[in-house]
């Protein structure tokens, strides 16, 4: 990963911050800070990695993708968990 100093906010961007940011937020009126909202969500990509790898002996791999495929996280059936963002 490369870092970069700035972040350009694209209307779909903003779209997907505005809807994260309301599920980080205390209740309707609570307005949380972008990096508050980010961080959120980087560590929920984080933690649910890691709970698929933890599920892999209690859960059958068919159960697992149904449950975990989403457009970030994909699941190779009985191999491996693979980034499919890029």
């Amino acid at each position: 990963m490369s870092k970069r100093t700035s972040l350009k906010l694209t209307d779909e961007r903003q779209r997907k911050l505005d809807r994260a940011s309301t599920i980080v937020a205390a209740d309707e009126i609570d307005d949380p800070p972008m990096s508050v909202v980010i961080d959120a969500a980087l560590t929920h990509l984080l933690e649910s990695e890691n709970n698929i790898q933890n599920a892999r002996g209690e859960f059958d791999p068919e159960t697992i993708q149904t449950i975990a495929n989403t457009s970030v996280i994909g699941l190779r059936y009985r191999t491996s968990v693979e980034s499919k963002w890029r």
